[in-house]
């Protein structure tokens, strides 16, 4: 409870002085206000007393764009990948989190991506702006689940995102986020301190293959996650 308490006391203030001296940034360019965020991120875990480590980053290809797609348990997953995955790349997220006072701004400056999914046709110029990103060389990031967790298993995935990496022609990179539950799980008020891993996986191609097969890669991806993530919860 005190923990929870003090995070709050501090992440809010740090917030949003992150926010004002940030957004100044995005009128140069957004790259910077990306940046900025990581810097963000890095602290505001310190905050909340978690560590993180971050493995197998040998797995990037060493150029070109990628389509991260992170399990999702909690909400210091974004947190983790923001502070831990290298480079520029751009959040696929929810509408709602768009609305939010002067973050949603921060976000929008950031040149973030903003879905709704109970709209075909806003989905739809969601998707297309994604695919400009990743042709300009900007990797993007978005949950397959589409939400966190409430237990902590994998859950089903969406097929969107496949079809969007299927349509960029970029590789898929898995990412399996360990840990971040215990600090913090869906529904929950109280944060716990300890330790974050996020595993990055070989990464996934799709050049070549066709949208037809966003099923076959759906299974293929989902596999790979979940032998790793009951992996890991086994030993």
């Amino acid at each position: 409870m005190l923990r929870t308490a003090l995070f709050v006391i501090t992440f809010v203030p740090w917030t949003l002085f992150v926010i004002a001296t940030g957004l100044p940034l995005s009128l140069l360019r957004a790259d910077w206000l990306h940046s900025y965020a990581r810097f963000w991120a890095r602290i505001s875990l310190s905050l909340a007393g978690v560590s993180l480590r971050i493995e197998g980053r040998q797995h990037l290809p060493r150029q070109g764009a990628v389509i991260y797609m992170p399990n999702h348990q909690s909400n210091f997953d974004i947190l983790a990948l923001f502070a831990g995955l290298p480079g520029q790349f751009r959040w696929l997220a929810k509408e709602e989190l768009f609305r939010i006072p002067l973050f949603g701004l921060a976000m929008r400056r950031a040149g973030y991506i903003a879905v709704d999914r109970s709209n075909r046709r806003k989905s739809v110029e969601s998707m297309k702006i994604a695919i400009e990103r990743i042709s300009q060389g900007t990797s993007v990031l978005i949950f397959p689940e589409g939400t966190r967790s409430p237990d902590g298993s994998l859950g089903a995935f969406k097929t969107g995102s496949f079809t969007l990496a299927l349509q960029a022609q970029v590789p898929i990179v898995p990412v399996a986020i360990h840990g971040s539950r215990d600090i913090m799980a869906k529904k929950s008020c109280w944060i716990r301190g300890g330790a974050i891993r996020v595993e990055i996986l070989p990464a996934v191609p799709t050049a070549g293959r066709p949208t037809q097969d966003r099923q076959v890669l759906l299974e293929q991806v989902r596999a790979d996650m979940l032998a790793t993530l009951e992996g890991a919860a086994e030993a």
